[in-house]
């Protein structure tokens, strides 16, 4: 993003990006709000202490819970055979900072936040734990603009669906699945492992742009049968780390398409 599209963004992020949050605010000032770092209520007013509204901390809280709601009306839907002790289990992995770091991170939410000039320079539009906060207020933004039905469209596209093929598999390894949703790379490595293919491989293959600001491009492999490997998926990020998860979240996807593919093509052979 440009240093020009990131001050609109940050002056006017409903503007800036209305196809992300696909709700038209009619108090926009909620977004700005949502976006809002307490870095920067401290260092406009360093003399006073901040307001509660002058940041998003108060959006988190209700977030959370809207967050909360929705991710287990959701998983009810989806697994109802599940029992509540799984449902749980799936529940925390979806509302993990970890997961919620992930999906800021994708989204490109850091690119929209209001930070202060100290929390900018030590790359706070990066860190997970400030993009999970940060996503947590804009559930609110939306819940509170919206109702729930604008809060849990968001919350389905974004953090739910892209999950669910971990979600699938979690259902069906039970215990001997960590639960790490958004943690792409262990479930890769979980799957790879339960049919036998051995360990991925993650290779640097490019990388470009300035210091403060590279771009990272990694392939996932894994062993054949042959002695060599096979690519997976390949991907880029900002960060060496980013980019294996994104490669790993593409592969593991692709790895379980085809498992699909090769039940229905069997059970497709058996009717005949």
């Amino acid at each position: 993003m440009t240093t020009r599209r990131k001050k609109t963004a940050q002056s006017n992020p409903s503007e800036a990006i209305p196809s992300l949050f696909e709700h038209r605010f009619e108090r926009p000032e909620l977004l700005t709000w949502a976006l809002t770092h307490r870095s920067l209520a401290y260092e406009s007013k360093p003399e006073t202490q901040p307001s509660p509204d002058a940041d998003n901390e108060q959006l988190e809280f209700v977030g959370d819970a809207v967050l909360g709601l929705a991710v287990a009306e959701s998983l009810f839907r989806r697994f109802p055979g599940s029992r509540e002790g799984e449902l749980t289990r799936l529940r925390a992995s979806l509302v993990s900072r970890r997961h919620l770091g992930s999906v800021g991170a994708r989204i490109g939410l850091g690119d929209l936040l209001r930070l202060g000039r100290g929390e900018e320079q030590s790359g706070g539009r990066s860190k997970p734990a400030l993009l999970a906060n940060a996503l947590e207020a804009v559930i609110a933004a939306l819940y509170l603009d919206g109702g729930l039905e604008a809060a849990r469209a968001f919350i389905e596209k974004q953090i739910i669906e892209p999950a669910l093929p971990e979600l699938q598999l979690a259902m069906q390894a039970g215990d001997t699945f960590s639960g790490a949703i958004g943690d792409h790379k262990s479930a890769l490595q979980e799957h790879l492992q339960a049919t036998g293919a051995g360990q991925p491989q993650y290779v640097l293959t490019a990388q470009s742009g300035p210091d403060h600001q590279k771009r990272f491009r990694v392939e996932v492999r894994v062993g054949d049968k042959a002695g060599g490997s096979r690519a997976l998926a390949e991907s880029e990020g900002s960060t060496k780390k980013q980019a294996q998860q994104e490669a790993a979240r593409i592969a593991f996807e692709r790895l379980i398409e085809e498992q699909r593919s090769g039940v229905v093509a069997q059970e497709e052979a058996l009717a005949k």
